[in-house]
């Protein structure tokens, strides 16, 4: 009976967690259908009007690409540096490892204002202005300590051992890097990848320091919303609920491939 009563009660806590994580999605998905003005209750429709305006907004579609472009550039970046950077910490011995180990983490306690501020000082004093490559650098600070705890925690002895029996057998370090190690951490590589992108496209604050006229689409977004809710908002959240999903979907699958072969 306590067992049963255990499961009940753990299903239900189960059930309470996904409506309140899940329903906000929901509603967003539903008045992005909405046939009027006004993203309220009650509802009415459905209807693709909203979705075929957002996608005729050409500020918009700009705001999209210009997303796209940093999340995928600074997600890269920020993935091969803190790959190297965990493979050099966690393979090599060196005076103030665990200091140097601590640095590049510091950043994931630093506000992301700051870091925007300190950017767009830093930018001033060398007299460049505003754009989406301050926008990347910005992206790689915060994401790149990440993706280097991730890359750091699947490092361990099981694949040092197979580095070795590599470069025994007279592989260089590059080959080593680029087909023993990288292969068998595929899975870390592709998590860490997959978090640095939604971290940096759901992004505002340094994006909106260090930009000017190219603006990522999360700017686009709040400019659109300072006016009141629409479902052309919500149309454009949906769409990209939906990328995330077959993102999830895909990464899922490859993995899923890999384990089976």
């Amino acid at each position: 009976m306590r067992r049963q009563i255990g499961n009940v009660l753990s299903g239900f806590y189960l059930t309470a967690c996904y409506i309140f994580i899940l329903l906000p999605v929901a509603v967003l998905i539903l008045f992005s259908f909405q046939d009027g003005r006004l993203a309220v209750p009650p509802f009415k429709g459905p209807t693709l009007a909203w979705y075929v305006t957002a996608f005729s907004n050409d500020r918009m579609m700009d705001g999209l690409i210009n997303s796209l472009m940093v999340g995928v550039g600074s997600s890269a970046i920020s993935v091969m540096l803190g790959f190297l950077a965990a493979y050099g910490i966690s393979r090599y011995e060196f005076p103030a490892r665990r200091l140097l180990q601590g640095v590049i983490i510091l950043p994931l306690a630093v506000s992301y204002l700051l870091v925007g501020m300190g950017l767009l000082v830093t930018l001033s004093s060398i007299g460049l202005g505003p754009s989406l490559w301050m926008v990347v650098i910005g992206h790689v600070v915060i994401n790149m300590p990440l993706a280097f705890a991730i890359c750091l925690a699947q490092l361990g002895e099981h694949q040092r051992k197979i580095e070795w029996a590599a470069k025994d057998l007279g592989a260089s370090t590059f080959r080593v890097l680029t087909q023993v190690t990288m292969p068998m951490i595929a899975p870390a590589l592709v998590a860490a990848f997959c978090l640095c992108f939604t971290l940096s496209w759901d992004e505002f604050i340094i994006a909106f320091l260090v930009t000017r006229f190219d603006v990522t689409l999360p700017i686009v977004i709040w400019t659109m919303l300072r006016g009141g809710l629409s479902p052309q908002t919500n149309a454009v959240g949906s769409f990209i609920f939906l990328c995330s999903i077959l993102m999830l979907v895909a990464v899922e699958f490859l993995l899923f491939r890999k384990r089976r072969t």
